[in-house]
């Protein structure tokens, strides 16, 4: 085996799909790009790790909701787009072509063009760490949409998209919550 600079370790396990995470500061629509995700609990708990330097922060911590909205690999470009500017001077909607959609639990925005949508609140901020604890409220997909490959950040510009499904679902049925 070869020897690996400590700090590139990360890109050997942030491979979690990119979400992209809209706000609403009380008078418009964010959207971030997020790779650091954590699937926390079945119940279902989620966890993203973000802070002041992103302007969406602001949003999340004084509204204390959000919507975990995740793309597919058509939408690499706005993607990557959307993580390369701030919403601080741009309308991230408009620029990007996203359709803003109106959840049913949150002000922030769903995006009709991802596959699927997560409203959540914020129901802890671990500020050491930067890490957002998430209840998902309600969840939507895109049953309709033929396109349904999710991007995996590397960490270093590249992506991974998923390929084939494999199951195991007989042999990990005593681990699974019912009714999966």
């Amino acid at each position: 085996m070869r020897q690996m600079k400590l700090s590139k370790a990360f890109t050997l396990m942030e491979s979690g799909p990119v979400v992209l995470v809209t706000t609403h500061d009380g008078k418009k629509p964010n959207i971030m790009t997020l790779s650091w995700t954590m699937v926390v609990d079945f119940t279902p708990v989620f966890a993203i790790t973000t802070g002041p330097w992103n302007h969406s922060y602001a949003a999340l911590r004084k509204h204390r909701e959000c919507v975990i909205a995740i793309p597919t690999v058509d939408l690499l470009d706005k993607v990557v787009g959307v993580g390369t500017c701030s919403g601080a001077d741009t309308d991230k909607f408009a620029k990007f072509k996203l359709t803003p959609v109106s959840g049913k639990h949150v002000r922030a925005p769903l995006i009709k063009e991802c596959l699927a949508n997560i409203e959540c609140k914020v129901v802890d901020i671990v500020r050491k760490h930067n890490i957002v604890v998430l209840e998902a409220m309600a969840a939507c997909v895109d049953t309709a949409r033929k396109e349904r490959r999710t991007l995996h950040a590397v960490g270093d510009g590249t992506f991974i998209v998923d390929g084939r499904r494999i199951d195991r679902k007989k042999a990990m049925a005593s681990k699974l919550p019912a009714g999966l």
